[in-house]
């Protein structure tokens, strides 16, 4: 008899080729096919990650291996495909400031995004990953081939075939007959289901700023389809950009983040929705915004909605500064308004917001009573920078109903930060431009000491003379 390790995720390597294929076969004759066979194996380690530049090294896909997750969730930005033209004031080609006549960012061809998908694909770590975990995923901006581009976005056909390509996306799949890539995926058996529900927020998004629709009428039927359908025990939303949090809300002028939050006739549409369709176990995980932080709303269904965001794999804010000044980013993050982040002394810095490259990690232990959850955000080395334990029993419906805020009044975790008392929501641009006025007094009395010093010795001059 070969004995093998029956917590082992997959057969043992000695013997499971025969038997794979001998199983296969039965099941063939069956009518089940291998695909679904693998759907009845629990899963107990998800990761997730977003923004990996193809061109930057990515020592993070070790640490990711060493976590041994079974399936692997892109949240978008998996290559950066578009190009940008240097910061310029002045000259032929300006692309910031009053005079700007020229988009600092601008599309590939084709055989470029390619190019920078054979790369993305090729990379050892990455390539090992692909070995050991099933990957799914969606786009953001950059894969999707421009930055901050919607429906507008003329490549999106060509682009969309590509990056199915790269997921390794069945020829016959669904995905490649519709427009956009948005899917779902359901792991485990009855009983330790997880059902990962995908968006595109790209290829029906209308404007920024305009409150229009950021799925699409097509999509937005299908969710409701998969939202309504046959329960899991859980259920993980994935969007390219955050649904909770609403920076832009706090940090503009000076900032501008894209999220749900930006089309708040979307976003309220989407929690209804949760609400309506009475699902338990949701929860949403997110990417886009190159930092990693946790929210969570309480007034949007009938149980608390978490949000795990991971951002990015090899771009994050405070790679893009030198090292002296990395204090001042988190500083930043410490005092910008965020009522749906969640605080707590897990987190490695006081804002519980990472700027560093990052990963973010589900265990689901089934055996535990209540089902309990461990979900992670995670350094580059694997160590753990902020998390929450979350049992499935407090993803119940029921266990809070959804509450009105009156206006004026705050309540962590509820309070949208549109609605924050203006000297509150405002707080970070008004100690900018008070750093701003003393900055511009101090160099002004510094001239007019300077001034009174030229003068002083042009008229003890005159008065020698």
């Amino acid at each position: 008899m070969v004995r093998c390790d029956p917590t082992s995720r997959w057969p043992c390597r000695s013997w499971w080729l025969s038997a794979a294929m001998a199983a296969a076969a039965t099941l063939i004759s069956a009518g089940i096919t291998v695909g679904e066979a693998a759907a009845e194996i629990p899963v107990t380690r998800i990761a997730f990650g977003s923004c990996a530049n193809q061109s930057a090294p990515q020592p993070i896909w070790d640490s990711i291996i060493d976590f041994d997750p079974q399936v692997f969730i892109w949240m978008g930005d998996n290559i950066y495909g578009d190009k940008r033209r240097p910061f310029k004031l002045f000259g032929k080609e300006r692309t910031v400031g009053p005079w700007k006549n020229v988009q600092r960012f601008y599309p590939a061809s084709e055989q470029e995004m390619e190019l920078d998908y054979k790369r993305a694909k090729s990379n050892p770590g990455y390539s090992r990953l692909r070995q050991k975990a099933k990957v799914i995923g969606t786009w953001d901006d950059h894969d999707y081939g421009l930055n901050d581009a919607g429906k507008e976005f003329s490549a999106k056909v060509t682009n969309q075939r590509l990056h199915l390509d790269f997921l390794d996306e069945p020829q016959d799949s669904p995905r490649r007959k519709q427009e956009g890539v948005y899917g779902s995926f359901t792991f485990g058996s009855t009983g330790k289901q997880i059902k990962v529900i995908i968006l595109d927020t790209r290829y029906h998004r209308d404007p920024i700023n305009s409150d229009g629709t950021i799925l699409g009428t097509t999509q937005w039927s299908w969710l409701e389809k998969e939202m309504k359908g046959p329960a899991t025990e859980i259920t993980i939303i994935v969007s390219s950009i955050q649904v909770i949090s609403n920076h832009t809300a706090t940090m503009a002028p000076l900032f501008y983040m894209e999220g749900w939050g930006r089309f708040p006739k979307e976003s309220d549409r989407l929690f209804k929705l949760i609400s309506e369709s009475k699902r338990n176990g949701v929860f949403f995980i997110s990417g886009d915004v190159h930092f990693g932080e946790i929210s969570r709303f309480d007034c949007g269904a009938k149980y608390p909605l978490y949000e795990f965001t991971s951002s990015g794999l090899t771009q994050a804010v405070e790679k893009v500064v030198p090292h002296a000044f990395r204090s001042l980013i988190r500083g930043i993050a410490w005092l910008t308004p965020a009522t749906m982040r969640l605080m707590s002394s897990n987190c490695r810095y006081s804002s519980c917001t990472y700027g560093k490259p990052n990963f973010g990690t589900i265990e689901i232990n089934w055996n535990e009573s209540p089902v309990k959850l461990k979900i992670e955000v995670r350094d580059v080395e694997g160590y753990p920078v902020a998390g929450v334990n979350v049992y499935l029993s407090e993803l119940q419906v029921g266990n809070m109903e959804p509450a009105a805020v009156s206006s004026g009044e705050f309540r962590r975790h509820c309070s949208l930060e549109v609605n924050l008392p203006w000297f509150i929501r405002y707080r970070l641009v008004i100690l900018f431009c008070c750093f701003l006025g003393v900055y511009f007094l101090i160099v002004l009395l510094l001239l007019l000491h300077l001034a009174v010093r030229v003068r002083g010795g042009h008229l003890s001059k005159i008065k020698s003379d």
